[in-house]
């Protein structure tokens, strides 16, 4: 569970685990200091690091010399009542076409990706 909370400047929103804590905020643009990542950019961070981890676990399981992987993930939302996550895998080490297409398999079937393609619906009030 995470918790969201309120800091000055305006809009600056620090959020917890209970256990790590970051910062969110908005641009300076709607009102914000910018001085933390915008609630976009975390659904962004969400997949990128699900996407970066599941590849490097698929990799050590699997004996693969994968020394390095990045992920990019950009939000597309310019279309109405459409989100369109693009990504792109790096991937770095001494690998066969075989072991970076099994990677890349593997990437796209992240389990955040997996529960952003389920039906969403939204319920006030945490269990």
């Amino acid at each position: 569970m995470i918790i969201a909370g309120s800091k000055e400047p305006a809009y600056c929103t620090p959020f917890s685990d209970g256990e790590h804590t970051a910062l969110a905020d908005t641009t300076r643009e709607k009102g914000g200091s910018g001085g933390g990542f915008w609630p976009h950019n975390l659904l962004e961070a969400a997949l990128a690091t699900c996407i970066n981890i599941t590849v490097r676990k698929y990799a050590g399981k699997h004996g693969i010399p994968l020394t390095g992987a990045s992920a990019k993930v950009q939000l597309d939302r310019s279309r109405p009542g459409e989100a369109i996550f693009g990504y792109e895998v790096e991937l770095e080490g001494n690998l066969t076409q075989a072991q970076r297409d099994a990677l890349l398999e593997v990437a796209g079937d992240c389990p955040v990706k997996a529960t952003l393609l389920k039906k969403i619906s939204f319920k006030y009030g945490v269990d």
